[in-house]
């Protein structure tokens, strides 16, 4: 059982967020871009590593397994109970501003991942930022605080966290909100791959065999088809890296939330996507319009290629695109966000 520890005034203040590096100007190619997974909108978008300090929810720390603790807020509310999840970087701070705007018809929470701001940051090894760690992690607080079929609220890498507890445990929960949070790491399509879950699926089948207790001749040959896949990929990839400009190196957490990445192909619960299709690009690449057009055509293409796998691939969803808006897509198109999300709630049985 998780424990629960009652702790004030604790703010986000200390997050992961990498500075960003210059690629203005720089002619980054359309696949090149699709690998980036809108690296630059994260780096620089607006307020990225401003947490909001001063924050008016209560602040508790729940321990969700033995050393691990992680921040929980509570914004206070009635009503369904409905948690929000940060991006890769922030803290559950980030919604200080947001989340309370749904107090009204909800109870609202939100939870910092291990690794960030005041919550535990234990080794990067071991799976302890895989997908599925970190959806264990918000299934933990759930049963700590007794929150029952909450509807789960996540931003940009949450989609994981979401679809993680969304498709191994649909009775937990009464529904998911991505906020421009289902890429590929979320819902797995196959016509756009991801360098990471195929080198993970890689792995995983030759642990298999390794493991014995299989038909290996079968298993080889499967493992032939998957390597020939992945080695086109890796080809690709490598390609694209030559016009990219220098980034940081990751750090360790980093890699291992990176390459923690899993499938995830089937979701049975209400889903509410909201994308923003294409991202605004305005910022960037000021003095090189046909740069910033390319930009722009290419994140058409691929935000409308997710959006329609998630309309495909889960029966009875609810996608939203939102032309020109922010990653931060419930900062920069704030009521229509909220527009959305409410709508979506009141449907829920």
């Amino acid at each position: 059982m998780a424990a629960v520890a009652s702790r004030s005034g604790v703010s986000g203040a200390r997050c992961g967020v990498v500075e960003a590096t210059a690629v203005c100007g720089v002619n980054i190619t359309t696949a090149s871009y699709l690998r980036l997974g809108l690296v630059v909108l994260l780096l620089w978008g607006p307020g990225l590593s401003a947490q909001q300090n001063g924050s008016a929810a209560k602040v508790q720390m729940v321990t969700v397994e033995p050393g691990v603790q992680l921040e929980v807020l509570d914004w206070g509310g009635s009503g369904r109970p409905l948690v929000f999840l940060a991006g890769n970087g922030d803290t559950a701070h980030s919604f200080d501003t947001f989340a309370p705007k749904f107090t009204g018809q909800d109870h609202v929470y939100g939870i910092t991942r291990r690794g960030f701001g005041v919550s535990s940051n234990p080794a990067p090894v071991n799976g302890n930022y895989s997908s599925d760690r970190l959806g264990d992690d918000v299934l933990a607080v759930m049963q700590a605080l007794g929150i029952e079929r909450p509807v789960l609220v996540g931003h940009s890498m949450a989609g994981e966290e979401l679809s993680s507890v969304g498709s191994r445990f649909p009775g937990k929960v009464a529904g998911l909100i991505y906020l421009d949070a289902a890429s590929s790491r979320a819902f797995y399509d196959p016509s756009h791959p991801q360098l990471e879950i195929e080198m993970n699926d890689i792995k995983g089948r030759i642990d298999q065999i390794e493991a014995g207790g299989v038909d290996e001749q079968e298993k080889l040959r499967e493992l032939e088809t998957a390597v020939a896949r992945f080695e086109s990929i890796l080809h690709e990839d490598n390609e694209d890296l030559k016009s990219m400009p220098p980034l940081p190196p990751r750090s360790p957490i980093g890699a291992a939330l990176n390459f923690g990445v899993k499938r995830y192909t089937s979701i049975h619960v209400p889903v509410l996507a909201i994308f923003a299709c294409p991202h605004d690009w305005s910022r960037f690449f000021a003095n090189d319009a046909k740069t910033r057009a390319a930009r722009v055509a290419a994140d058409t293409v691929e935000c409308n290629a997710r959006a329609d796998a998630i309309t495909r691939g889960i029966p009875g969803s609810t996608v939203v695109r939102i032309p020109n808006a922010d990653h931060y897509v419930h900062r920069s198109n704030e009521a229509q966000v909220i527009e959305e999300m409410k709508k979506f709630l009141d449907g829920l049985k």
